[in-house]
């Protein structure tokens, strides 16, 4: 399967801010915004106004950044949310949220989206009792996430049982259990990402 093998710091400076690609790292002195807060290439300190498209395809690739999916997925995503009921940005956020690795990461297995689309592939996980590795698999409601039983051993999946992390108030977490259960549709309010979806409704629109 395809997917973005560069520098992943590198796309924090090109959107200039921090979408807490690397984990922790983005957190200390080491992240790249911090120590270079302009886009990367030769003309990257130079300041540039953006075009209304410009504008709309820096927010598009930050939100695809961010969730970690290719060109050809996040255009899937959009054309779905277009059918579905309601505001289709709002849609589009959801229908993100509810991937599979998303989820993982919000339960706290992962530093990033990336490690815990890693953790995914490798087979750690079930879903509804089942072995499941596809990161983009859609989640829905009473699904339940639990992490295999061969796995629990290890001190990556401990954490989450000994240190739960805050979830989302779609989420609701057995931390006993090493397992989490999606109990509603995530709302805009429940998503954290720094995001406006509006920008790219408009420009998908066009």
């Amino acid at each position: 399967m395809a997917r973005y093998t560069g520098a992943v710091c590198r796309l924090c400076r090109r959107e200039g801010q921090k979408l807490f690609l690397k984990g922790d790292r983005c957190y200390t002195d080491k992240c790249a915004i911090t120590r270079r807060s302009y886009a990367p290439g030769q003309h990257g300190a130079s300041k540039k106004k953006l075009s209304d498209y410009g504008v709309q395809l820096r927010e598009k690739q930050k939100a695809r950044r961010i969730y970690g999916v290719l060109e050809s997925q996040f255009r899937s995503y959009y054309e779905k949310a277009e059918r579905m009921r309601g505001m289709t940005g709002e849609n589009l956020l959801k229908l993100l949220e509810l991937r599979l690795d998303n989820v993982v990461y919000r339960m706290g297995y992962g530093a990033s989206r990336s490690e815990a689309r890693q953790l995914v592939t490798h087979g750690h996980f079930l879903v509804n009792g089942k072995k499941v590795d596809i990161a983009s698999y859609k989640l829905s409601v009473n699904d339940v996430v639990s992490v295999k039983e061969k796995s629990r051993g290890s001190e990556r999946f401990k954490v989450f049982a000994e240190n739960p992390k805050t979830l989302p108030a779609w989420i609701s977490a057995n931390p006993e259990n090493f397992e989490a259960t999606i109990i509603a549709e995530p709302t805009r309010e429940d998503i954290d990402i720094p995001v406006n979806e509006t920008l790219i409704v408009e420009l998908y629109s066009k």
